[in-house]
């Protein structure tokens, strides 16, 4: 379901993206299934049939010219290294060939707060690709993920339908957020979806229940993320490659700290005010600290000094972080 012509999207990557269009959806499937809506019901339904022939059905299919630098990512994300070799070995093999980038879907397991998320958002950077989310935790219907019929109240499509019809890629990196938190009470299985979803072949027509038009999501790119693998269905685990994320070591914390202290600074105006480097003290304290608690750390500590009238942040400035520990339930 694509054509031939190359093109370069906006991406952020170490590479300039090459795209080909992909169809992800059939016109004359979705003008068959307009045609057969009774005058004046279904409005919501309609809509979605007229936006889908509106913006027709071709995405970016994008993958880096070549294989990216990456290097950056090993300084940046210290604790992910393994899950960086797997994906580099996966960048490798199409790098040079006419084959679309294929990523087997990745399941990233670690502790609260190590930068699993973060991870992702910047995997879709380095792709130069579209980025979908779906946090499992505050999932309020069990049909986020592949709709509901539009026969239901208040129905909708799900999420992997909006990101495909109403983003500009055809192989966005998709992130299911603490996945092992999907509740089992809803009439819907929150993760049923992902059976089809999770394998090439299926995913080339899957189905939303709402729209009910096969939509070709084999070129999504799957990141979960989730802190107890105990809580995951057995056939899920099995269509992904799981990592063990642990927390980073002291000396690689510290380096975290000290690149996330020197970008928080270059990032703003006001960072000029302050010191090149932060002092070892200020420093071991924020080592100290999960990564998703240092930039908030950082924040309040060039505030804290800013209001003293300092160039240097001090110990006082820095908030206590709290401790890092495991939760219950953490797989090494």
């Amino acid at each position: 379901m694509s054509s031939g012509s190359d093109l370069v999207p906006v991406g952020a990557s170490a590479r300039i993206p090459i795209a080909q269009m992909r169809s992800v959806y059939r016109l004359t499937e979705v003008e068959k299934r307009l045609d057969k809506l009774p005058a004046r019901e279904h409005d919501t339904l309609r809509a979605t049939y007229e936006r889908m022939l509106e913006k027709g059905p071709e995405r970016f299919q994008v993958k880096p010219s070549g294989l990216p630098v990456m290097e950056h990512l090993y300084d940046e994300l210290p604790n992910f290294a393994e899950v960086l070799d797997d994906l580099k070995r996966q960048l490798a093999l199409c790098q040079d060939s006419r084959d679309a980038l294929e990523i087997t879907p990745m399941l990233l397991l670690g502790p609260p707060g190590i930068g699993k998320t973060h991870f992702a958002r910047r995997i879709a950077q380095l792709l130069g690709t579209g980025l979908g989310f779906v946090s499992m935790s505050s999932l309020t219907a069990g049909w986020v993920l592949s709709g509901a019929s539009s026969q239901w109240k208040g129905a909708r499509p799900g999420r992997i339908f909006e990101t495909l019809v109403d983003g500009a890629y055809a192989n966005p990196v998709m992130v299911v957020d603490e996945i092992d938190k999907a509740r089992a009470e809803h009439a819907y299985d929150p993760l049923g979806a992902l059976y089809d979803l999770l394998e090439h072949d299926t995913a080339g027509s899957f189905t939303d229940e709402f729209a009910e038009v096969p939509i070709d999501a084999s070129q999504m790119i799957w990141v979960a993320t989730a802190n107890d693998a105990r809580t995951i269905p057995e056939p899920i685990l099995n269509r992904m490659n799981v990592f063990a994320v642990q927390a980073p070591d002291a000396d690689a914390a510290r380096a975290i700290a000290l690149r996330l202290y020197r970008s928080i600074r270059a990032e703003h105006d006001w960072g000029r005010r302050f010191d090149d480097t932060p002092g070892e003290a200020v420093l071991d304290r924020l080592a100290g600290m999960a990564p998703r608690e240092m930039r908030r750390a950082w924040m309040t500590a060039f505030g804290n000094a800013r209001l003293d009238g300092r160039a240097a942040l001090q110990l006082a400035d820095v908030p206590e972080g709290g401790p890092r520990r495991n939760p219950i339930g953490f797989v090494n």
